[in-house]
């Protein structure tokens, strides 16, 4: 069990595990009054319920292809204090689209499989949460412009190889609006982006977000982003 202030989430037979990315990506993902909130990949469920607690006025839908991990996630969803306002669905993204047609979400986040071109864990569910062929991205990317709202956010986590090849993908009906550069520590390079698109052409804003001041101290916007969450803080 990993506990949070608010919830807590039970990781067992989940093929991953809470982590850093993950608890960044719910901490930071952001829209305008968010009603309405997708999770692609939910895993353990996490992130959705992370969102529940920043945004009481959502109903969030969460999507999981691991059968074990969606149980977990339903099982987290329903012993929180969130559960009328979470649904999670055990089907993979493609048969998600179209049981939704006509959804409207104002932000989709998702945690993706992001390792491209390398050898898959022998374990296949490993190889399911870890790894994406190129062709995932392109379906992800060609299908998100017809679910999000006006003035809806799509948000995801990649390493930079990764993220810079998902900017390249980016067709017409989806503009970048935010980039954070994620650093283990300041003065190293980043080893992680989280990238923000809506349907409407804006401004790109560009920052950064370091994640230790020293060896196991972590920095102090770290501390200030989770501490609602993290019972360490």
């Amino acid at each position: 069990m990993f506990h949070f202030k608010q919830f807590s989430v039970d990781q067992t037979n989940c093929a991953m595990k809470i982590n850093t990315d993950g608890v960044l990506l719910g901490a930071i993902s952001s829209a305008e009054n968010p009603k309405t909130i997708l999770d692609i990949g939910t895993g353990t469920g996490v992130i959705a319920l992370m969102l529940a607690q920043r945004f009481p006025d959502a109903q969030i839908d969460a999507v999981e292809i691991d059968l074990p991990s969606a149980e977990k996630a339903k099982q987290n969803f329903t012993n929180s204090v969130f559960a009328d306002r979470l649904q999670i669905y055990p089907i993979s993204i493609q048969n998600f689209w179209l049981q939704k047609q006509h959804q409207q979400y104002d932000l989709i986040v998702s945690n993706p499989p992001f390792y491209l071109d390398t050898l898959t864990s022998p374990k296949e569910n490993k190889t399911l949460a870890k790894h994406a062929e190129l062709g995932f991205f392109e379906d992800l990317l060609n299908q998100i412009p017809n679910y999000l709202s006006a003035k809806g956010n799509f948000t995801i986590i990649l390493p930079v190889k990764t993220a810079s090849i998902i900017k390249n993908m980016v067709q017409e009906q989806l503009f970048l609006n935010r980039e954070i550069s994620i650093s283990s520590f300041e003065n190293e390079m980043p080893h992680r982006q989280i990238l923000s698109f809506g349907v409407n052409q804006t401004k790109i804003e560009h920052t950064s977000f370091t994640i230790y001041k020293s060896q196991k101290v972590y920095s102090d916007e770290y501390q200030n982003l989770l501490k609602n969450f993290l019972i360490i803080f």
